[in-house]
């Protein structure tokens, strides 16, 4: 039993370096409960292709509900970065009418920055959802909490691994409004991954090793 547990363990954590530029199954699950009045603000809660994720939205402009599912295109950051159009399936580097086209590999950047600061900040969240739905669309909130966390994501941004995010973007044509809002989601790094999945691949190995000798 132990060991069914930790390879059904292993098969989940593996499919996340397997997912950048293909097309996924979403489904929008939940909110974490915290809001502005008006919104839930992120993390929120889906599945890609079934599997757990937590999502962060960066686009204030479109709407998503519990239980809307879609078929979305990944684009991994570091992919994106280093290849010649690599945004063209995202929204704000994909449509020539976003306000960041020309610069959306700082802003997505700046944006998977902001993701990280959710779990050390529970009391902020929304300032940092504010700020995140700002880099997409600047001048969309502005008090000198927003700005500060836009100003960090500025000076702390080339301190991520882009690798450990992905973009989810509805598939079709895009636009800027009318369509299902697009997410960030943060992967494990592929060292992580590699020793998640030894570790686990081990523990299985005592573990049937162990019960064969009590046998």
């Amino acid at each position: 039993m132990k060991l069914a547990r930790l390879l059904t363990l292993a098969l989940f954590l593996a499919p996340f370096a397997h997912a950048d530029g293909s097309s996924v199954n979403m489904v929008f699950t939940g909110v974490n409960g915290a809001n502005d009045g008006t919104y839930y603000v992120s993390p929120y809660y889906g599945t890609m292709n079934g599997q757990t994720v937590v999502l962060f939205c960066d686009d204030i402009r479109n709407e998503v509900w519990v239980g809307e599912t879609w078929t979305a295109n990944v684009t991994n950051l570091e992919t994106a970065l280093t290849t010649s159009n690599g945004f063209a399936n995202t929204r704000y580097g994909g449509v020539s009418g976003s306000a960041v086209f020309s610069n959306a590999g700082v802003a997505y950047e700046e944006a998977a920055w902001l993701t990280t600061q959710f779990a050390s900040h529970p009391g902020d969240l929304v300032n940092l959802q504010y700020a995140l739905w700002d880099i997409m669309n600047p001048g969309t909130y502005s008090n000198s909490d927003v700005s500060w966390w836009l100003n960090q994501a500025a000076l702390d941004y080339s301190s991520i691994n882009p690798n450990n995010f992905e973009i989810v973007t509805n598939t079709g044509p895009l636009s800027l409004t009318g369509q299902v809002q697009e997410f960030i989601v943060q992967t494990p790094e592929p060292g992580t991954l590699a020793l998640l999945l030894c570790g686990a691949l081990a523990l299985a190995a005592f573990s049937l090793l162990r019960a064969r000798a009590t046998a």
